[in-house]
C-alpha cells in the first residue's frame, strides 16, 4: 500500500518546471572573436581614411609694393637646376693607385682642399733618384770650374795651350747644363708627387666619386673614364628652360622671374633673366635660357627639375617728390581667400601639412585678386579651388601649381 504515493513522489520529481527563467546560453568564443576582429578591421579603415593625403591645387602669394603694379605671369615652361660654372670633373695628371678619398658625397669644400690621395711611392723615389743626380752634376760643374781656372793660370804663364783651355771651358759648359737639365728634373718630379694629392680647383660640393679605393686611377681616358670626382659649386644655382622662338618676345635680361621645384611645389624661389644663348637650336626651334636664383637654399639640387615662370616687370606709378616709397602689399588670388568679414582666412601649405592662416584683406586688384593688409608675407603656398573637407593639420598633396 506504501508504493504508490512514492511512485506519485517520482512522478513530481521528473516533471518541468515551466516558470523558471530558462537557462542563458553561452556564445561560442570564436563568435566573440570574430566580432571584435570586425570592429578592429573598421577602427583601422577609419583610421587610415582620416589620414590619407587630400589633393590640392596651389597658387602662391605675391609681394608687390603699393606704388606698382603687380607682376603678373607672361610664359612659363619645364626646366631645370644648373650651376653657374657648371659640373667640375677632376681628374689625376699621373697614373697611380687610389689610396684613399679624403671626403664624401655631399660633402662642401673649399679651393685647394685635399679631395683624393694616390700612392705616391714610386714618385717619392723618381724624385729622391733626381735630386741625386742634380747634386752629382753640381759637383761635376764645381770641378770645371776649379780646372778652369787652373787651365787659365797656366796659359797666363804660357804652359797650357789655348787648345787645351777651351776644352775646360767647354767641359764646364757641358757641367753647367747638366745642372740646368737636372734642375728641371727636379722639379718636373716635384710636380708629379705634388698631383699625387687631388685637390678642388673651386669651392663648392662633392656630387659623385667614380672609383673606388685601390682602382688604377690614369690621366684622360676614353668618355671620362678618367674622372675620380663631380663637384659643383652651389652658391650659384641657375634654373635653364628652352623657350619656343616664338615667345621670345616675351623675355628679356634682367627679367623677374620665380622657380617652383617638382618635388617641393609648395616652395618658390625669386629669379632673374640673366643670359639668352646666342644660338637657335634648329631642331627644337627653341633657344636656351637661364634665370639666376636669388636666394637658393638646400632644397634645391642641380638636375632638379622646376618650374619656371617668367613674369612681367612692374610698372611704377607717378610717385610725388616729397612722398616716401610705399610699404609692400601682399597679393592673393581670389579663390585662395576664404570665409567672409573678420573671418576670412586662406589654407597654407607648408612641408606637406595644411595651416589655416587668418586673413585681413584691404581690397583688390583690377584682375580680382586680393589685396591682403595682414597674415601673409608673400611666397606661400595657397590652396585654390574647392576645398570643403580640409582641417587643420592635414597632410596634403600637391597636383598642379598654376
Amino acid at each position: 500500500m506504501e508504493s504508490a504515493p512514492r511512485s506519485r513522489d517520482d512522478l513530481a520529481a521528473l516533471r518541468i518546471d515551466r516558470s523558471a527563467p530558462p537557462p542563458r546560453k553561452r556564445r561560442p568564443l570564436w563568435l566573440a572573436g570574430g566580432a571584435g576582429a570586425a570592429l578592429l578591421a573598421a577602427l583601422a579603415g577609419w583610421l587610415a581614411l582620416g589620414s590619407r593625403s587630400a589633393q590640392v591645387r596651389v597658387a602662391y602669394a605675391e609681394q608687390s609694393r603699393a606704388a606698382q603694379a603687380p607682376a603678373s605671369e607672361v610664359l612659363t615652361g619645364s626646366g631645370y637646376v644648373v650651376t653657374g660654372d657648371r659640373y667640375v670633373s677632376l681628374g689625376v695628371r699621373v697614373p697611380s693607385r687610389i689610396e684613399a678619398y679624403l671626403v664624401e658625397e655631399g660633402e662642401r669644400v673649399e679651393k685647394g682642399q685635399p679631395l683624393v690621395k694616390l700612392d705616391a711611392r714610386q714618385y717619392e723615389a723618381a724624385l729622391a733618384e733626381a735630386k741625386a743626380g742634380l747634386a752629382s752634376a753640381r759637383a761635376n760643374a764645381l770641378l770645371g770650374r776649379r780646372e778652369l781656372e787652373r787651365a787659365e793660370e797656366m796659359h797666363a804663364r804660357e804652359v797650357a795651350s789655348e787648345g787645351e783651355l777651351d776644352i775646360k771651358r767647354n767641359q764646364l759648359a757641358v757641367a753647367v747644363a747638366e745642372v740646368a737639365r737636372l734642375e728641371a728634373e727636379v722639379a718636373r718630379r716635384s710636380v708629379d708627387l705634388e698631383d699625387t694629392v687631388v685637390r678642388a680647383t673651386t669651392p663648392g660640393v662633392v656630387l659623385e666619386k667614380f672609383k673606388e679605393v685601390g682602382e688604377i686611377a690614369v690621366p684622360g681616358g676614353f668618355q671620362g673614364s678618367g674622372e675620380l670626382i663631380r663637384m659643383a659649386n652651389l652658391d650659384d644655382l641657375r634654373a635653364e628652360v628652352d623657350v619656343n622662338e616664338a615667345d621670345l618676345s616675351r623675355i628679356s635680361l634682367g627679367q623677374p622671374a620665380s622657380v617652383v621645384p617638382d618635388a617641393y611645389p609648395d616652395k618658390r624661389y625669386a629669379a632673374e633673366v640673366i643670359k639668352l644663348y646666342p644660338q637657335i637650336n634648329r631642331q627644337k626651334g627653341t633657344l636656351k635660357v637661364e634665370v639666376e636664383i636669388l636666394e637658393p637654399d638646400a632644397w634645391l639640387r642641380p638636375d632638379m627639375s622646376v618650374r619656371i615662370s617668367f613674369l612681367s616687370k612692374p610698372e611704377p606709378a607717378a610717385e610725388g617728390s616729397d612722398e616716401t616709397p610705399a610699404a609692400p602689399v601682399v597679393i592673393a588670388p581670389a579663390d585662395a581667400v576664404r570665409g567672409e568679414g573678420a573671418g576670412r582666412f586662406a589654407w597654407v601649405v607648408t612641408g606637406g601639412v595644411l595651416r589655416r592662416q587668418p586673413l585681413e584683406v584691404s581690397g583688390t586688384t583690377p584682375d580680382g585678386r586680393a589685396l591682403v593688409a595682414s597674415g601673409l608675407a608673400g611666397g606661400e603656398a595657397l590652396v585654390v579651388g574647392e576645398a570643403a573637407e580640409l582641417r587643420e593639420g592635414q597632410s596634403v598633396e600637391i597636383v598642379a601649381a598654376p
